[in-house]
């Protein structure tokens, strides 16, 4: 397993103005070391980390990894762990003062802490994918391409909606990360899924139905390795998302990006829908931006993006297969004017 970086971001003021002296910020990175490959960052999902392919809990594990759709022979794969989630220890209890601007400023700044000021891709899914979008509006030449995955530029009122309830359970309840998860759960997949799957079974206790016990183990498992402040923190992240907060429009928005979009949505997803994806998509084409948008066929609602890797790497494969070889100075000439400092 890649071991776990740490780097501490100095003297980082938040967009909404709260100043921290220093904020801790942890990485880990596959395949190929800095300087000598292409570079891809991967960008977690709300109870992700940056563990992307240990054996037994890498969340990524199906495409990172040798021969995979990130090949770690041919690449360099990093994920930053968002500051406050927790897995390095490190947690932020005054979870209102940040916005997924500020998350992607500092893992901008992470980058350029390790001499890397251009990326071949950014991938991320769900609230990894918010954050990538954050990224490339701030540096509009830092990545070749933006590739979100059951994501969106900004949250919409169903999402709203949906964290304003899971931060009033957080807030309110006796068992707060095991009720909020489990009522998330009937967001991330669907009730095609839940009905295929459990079928209205008690196969475990005779007055319990099994989608109750599974939602009861899934609290549970959360429970055990997620923090209530990190859980209050993604969770606010995620419902106060939009590029185009003191930007303007969004076609003010995308006007100097230098950037590839490749938009994967799920055709079954009720959290991040994908008509608002395929409603971006024609934005960004009217706007003379690259673009293009694939759906994943599933019934498994938004946690496709987590299942279906198949499909995802039949859609993206050429974008990592058909990339030149980069010298050792891919990475070390400044490609980008960063406006933040280290």
């Amino acid at each position: 397993m890649s071991q776990l970086e740490k780097v501490a971001i100095q003297n980082f003021r938040c967009v909404g103005g709260a100043h921290y002296v220093q904020v801790g910020l942890s990485y880990q990175v596959f395949g190929r070391p800095i300087h000598t490959a292409p570079v891809i960052l991967v960008n977690h999902a709300l109870t992700g980390n940056s563990d992307l392919n240990s054996k037994s809990k890498g969340w990524c594990k199906d495409l990172v990894g040798p021969d995979k759709l990130l090949d770690t022979d041919r690449y360099t794969v990093i994920a930053f762990n968002i500051p406050g989630n927790g897995y390095d220890g490190y947690l932020i209890k005054n979870y209102k003062d940040f916005e997924i601007r500020d998350i992607a400023r500092l893992f901008i700044l992470g980058l350029k802490h390790l001499g890397i000021h251009k990326l071949h891709a950014i991938l991320g899914g769900s609230l990894g994918g918010a954050i990538a979008w954050e990224m490339v509006i701030e540096e509009p030449k830092l990545s070749t391409y933006l590739i979100p995955l059951a994501s969106d530029w900004k949250s919409t009122d169903w999402m709203i909606g949906h964290c304003h309830i899971q931060e009033n359970i957080l807030l309110n309840s006796s068992q707060p990360i095991q009720d909020a998860r489990k009522m998330a759960m009937l967001f991330y997949r669907t009730s095609q899924a839940f009905n295929q799957r459990f079928n209205r079974k008690s196969t475990r206790k005779a007055d319990t139905f099994d989608v109750i016990s599974w939602l009861d183990a899934h609290g549970e498992k959360l429970n055990k390795r997620f923090k209530l402040h990190a859980y209050l923190l993604m969770n606010h992240l995620l419902k106060n998302h939009d590029i185009t907060k003191g930007r303007g429009s969004f076609e003010d928005c995308i006007q100097n990006l230098e950037t590839k979009i490749v938009q994967v949505g799920i055709s079954s997803d009720i959290f991040f829908t994908p008509n608002e994806n395929i409603k971006t998509d024609k934005l960004l084409k009217k706007n003379g931006v690259d673009s293009k948008y694939f759906e994943v066929s599933s019934e498994d609602g938004h946690d496709a993006f987590l299942i279906e890797y198949k499909q995802i790497t039949n859609y993206l494969k050429q974008i990592f297969k058909n990339n030149e070889k980069q010298s050792t100075k891919f990475n070390r000439k400044l490609s980008f004017r960063s406006k933040l400092t280290v």
